[in-house]
């Protein structure tokens, strides 16, 4: 089981449903985005987190923007690319690419600082980032990123990022937490894996969770 460190915000084999409109939303001149969890000056003290999960952002980052320089601290950060590229620049003098099906994670340690940038000029980039608390404060940052395309394409869900070292994906530092993508067909179905706490997030299209009424 999962121990959350934080305060539980549901009952215990409770689901809640919350639709698109519904999150919170920041509009900006270069940004467009959804936060299903309090978030910068968006705050509910009943929506902080969901058990490890402390950030699920859906961002749309117009062309020749985004976010440039900033520090992160001791947070597990793992960004999903839906549409569009960012390119990924931090301290570390780690620079990549990021598109769909590239499995990325940054792991802020005793801090790091980095920046976030669309840098097409007529595309717009859409992305989703979850944050998750380490294992241990202040470990030495690190970066990493893995072409995932293949198995995404094979069907059903594929673990993305995770702290179990049994799961072929790339590693977090947090044991209790693994995020999974799936690449859904029509009238597919699949299985939601089984934790303590479960996010289940559609980014695109819509679906029928069994058992949620």
């Amino acid at each position: 089981a999962l121990r959350d460190p934080l305060r539980p915000q549901m009952k215990e084999g409770s689901i809640e449903i919350k639709r698109a409109g519904e999150r919170f939303h920041t509009r900006i001149s270069w940004l467009d985005g959804r936060h299903s969890f309090s978030f910068g000056p968006h705050y509910d003290p009943a929506n902080t987190h969901h058990g490890l999960l402390l950030v699920n952002n859906e961002d749309r980052i117009r062309p020749d923007s985004g976010f440039s320089t900033h520090p992160h601290r001791d947070m597990e950060i793992v960004t999903w690319m839906l549409d569009g590229e960012v390119e990924h620049k931090d301290s570390q003098g780690n620079k990549g690419l990021i598109y769909p099906g590239l499995a990325q994670r940054m792991s802020a340690g005793a801090g790091i600082y980095h920046s976030e940038m669309n840098a097409s000029r007529g595309v717009e980039a859409h992305l989703v980032q979850m944050w998750v608390l380490p294992d241990t404060e202040s470990i030495p940052p690190s970066y990493e990123q893995l072409d995932i395309n293949a198995q995404l394409a094979r069907g059903g869900l594929v673990p993305v990022a995770s702290g179990d070292k049994n799961l072929a994906a790339i590693r977090i530092r947090q044991k209790g937490a693994t995020l999974w993508a799936g690449r859904l067909k029509a009238a597919q179905s699949v299985k939601v894996p089984e934790a303590s706490h479960v996010h289940l997030f559609a980014a695109k299209g819509s679906g029928t969770l069994a058992g949620a009424g």
